[in-house]
């Protein structure tokens, strides 16, 4: 056999089922249809959790696999050499408790950002400053609740929302949040955490 099959893998595989197969976790590209429908069913892993899990593995183990059906066939990977099967039970995933801590993170981020707004304005003294300004501008004290306080707040409302790049559930750019980009590079870091750790400890699914 003369063919050549391409695979290709991404570092992080979500997966809701426990007979994990090769079309599950990666795309697969033949001249020859037969084989590579064939290949997408071949089974490489069976989950063993009731919850979640995450098992790593390499990409060798899945040549090993390839080749035991197919010992002719020439396998190009143009995906990650290592990835992660992460297993999460739908029952698990769609959970009380999943909504019950997604509510506790917003509450958490709300009075987290609300103290550190005022933490930060009584530290510089926005107070003050503003009490000075309008008695410059104006000739009078303030009496607590200006057009600067107004605009202030307004402003602040203004500035969260176009860094964030969301209003009411809406993109306002076609750009990536700060936040998408901060998780991205988060998820980064700990795939290869997870990776590195258990080719260390020798403990990922690889080829003897």
């Amino acid at each position: 056999m003369g063919d050549t099959l391409y695979i290709k893998i991404d570092r992080n595989i979500q997966v809701d089922h426990i007979d994990i197969t090769l079309g599950d976790v990666a795309k697969l590209e033949c001249t020859d249809a037969s084989v590579k429908n064939r290949l997408k069913t071949l089974k490489i892993l069976k989950i063993q959790a009731d919850k979640s899990n995450r098992y790593i593995f390499s990409v060798m183990k899945v040549v090993e696999l390839i080749h035991e059906l197919y010992p002719k066939l020439e396998v190009e990977n143009l995906g990650e050499p290592d990835f992660i099967v992460e297993y999460e039970s739908p029952a698990y995933a769609k959970g009380r408790w999943n909504l019950a801590k997604v509510v506790l993170v917003c509450i958490i981020i709300f009075f987290g950002s609300a103290f550190s707004i005022m933490a930060f304005n009584n530290d510089v003294g926005v107070n003050q400053v503003f009490d000075q300004i309008y008695q410059l501008v104006m000739g009078r004290p303030s009496d607590g609740f200006t057009v600067l306080e107004a605009s202030y707040s307004v402003g602040i409302a203004v500035g969260i929302i176009v860094f964030y790049n969301h209003f009411g559930g809406k993109r306002i750019t076609k750009d990536p949040t700060p936040i998408e980009v901060q998780m991205r590079l988060y998820e980064d870091d700990v795939n290869t955490t997870l990776i590195e750790g258990c080719n260390r400890k020798g403990t990922s699914i690889d080829v003897d």
